[in-house]
């Protein structure tokens, strides 16, 4: 790994967005202008139970430094109980990657609205500032690593 200039160095955060609230967060902090890391990639999901801890796991070891996941406010969930589902499964990958030795900072769920574009942008900044503290994810070389 080449040596970067921390400065420079911008953390890539992959971001799975429930489409009913936290999608729609994000379409409001963008109409309304509000500044948040460029380096979020954000993928839409119907639902944040619809998350597979397969994704969060392939997303680190494709390159990610953090991954996000936002869904609806508990009891707010447009498919009754999947926001739930979500945070079994959030809790049960924290253990997980804290036992494999990675940084549970570097992943992180949110619930935020629809009306909540201000939120998505201070916790967006929030990830990004943790994350470049903690600094570059050394994960996908390791599985290069493996790979090869």
């Amino acid at each position: 790994m080449t040596n970067m200039n921390t400065e420079q160095w911008s953390p890539k955060i992959v971001a799975f967005f429930c489409n009913w609230c936290t999608y729609t967060a994000s379409d409001l902090a963008g109409v309304s202008r509000l500044r948040y890391a460029p380096s979020t990639r954000v993928i839409r999901v119907m639902c944040s139970g619809r998350i597979d801890p397969e994704f969060i796991m392939e997303a680190f070891a494709k390159g990610a430094d953090g991954v996000l996941i936002g869904g609806c406010h508990p009891g707010d969930c447009h498919y009754s109980e999947g926001n739930y589902k979500c945070l079994r499964r959030y809790d049960l990958l924290q253990r997980y990657i804290e036992q494999m030795g990675i940084d549970t900072r570097r992943l992180r769920l949110e619930w935020i609205s629809a009306a909540e574009g201000k939120k998505l942008q201070e916790v967006v900044n929030e990830m990004t500032n943790t994350l470049k503290e903690i600094g570059p994810s050394k994960i996908k070389h390791v599985v290069e690593t493996i790979e090869k």
